[in-house]
């Protein structure tokens, strides 16, 4: 076995260790380019929202300090009814930069202190989404609202790894609380669960 002088170790550690730094950074780097700046969050919920109300700018504020840069948001409309049992569905369209829009849509049961309905435009910011795949599941989470003709409102869902932060502005007569989740799914369904 042909014996190497110590320098060639040396190097052979130090480009090793180059090549793991850079490998590692790289996913990160690539990681930060697909993320959605506050900017570019706002511009697309005035596109589906109409001009921007202060509310609107208040919540997007909001969502971006607790939670920093999703890396899709989908744009979309539901509906939802309560008497102490709810439903909602909803459908939109799934972004992602550099992959593409897809359809989505959602629905999901809820119980609590809730009564009525309403309709409204749902923008929905997405975290830790690494393929459109990772959406197509369940998330718990619990809900308020307070609809009197109109208003924003926002609240986090997650299940440990995916977070989803549904921005709604809506109109209707609704009031309540409840607990519930939502199943976004790559077909439209009127099954709940």
């Amino acid at each position: 076995m042909p014996k190497f002088p110590d320098c060639y170790f040396r190097l052979t550690g130090l480009a090793a260790a180059f090549l793991l730094v850079f490998a590692l950074h790289v996913p990160s780097a690539r990681a930060a380019q697909a993320t959605y700046s506050e900017n570019e969050i706002m511009a697309a919920a005035e596109n589906l929202f109409g001009a921007t109300t202060k509310g609107l700018a208040s919540v997007v504020e909001k969502v971006f300090q607790d939670l920093g840069q999703p890396n899709g948001y989908i744009a979309g409309d539901e509906i939802s009814g309560a008497f102490i049992v709810g439903l909602r569905y909803g459908r939109g369209e799934l972004n992602q930069k550099g992959k593409g829009n897809q359809p989505v849509f959602w629905q999901g049961p809820s119980v609590g202190f809730d009564f009525g309905g309403n309709a409204s435009k749902s923008f929905v910011l997405i975290y830790n989404m690494s393929s459109p795949d990772d959406l197509y599941r369940r998330f718990p989470g619990v809900d308020g609202s307070f609809y009197f003709v109109a208003g924003v409102g926002v609240n986090y869902q997650t299940d440990g790894v995916l977070t989803v932060a549904p921005i709604r502005t809506g109109v209707g007569l609704r009031a309540g609380a409840n607990l519930g989740y939502l199943h976004y799914t790559r077909e439209s369904s009127w099954f709940p669960l």
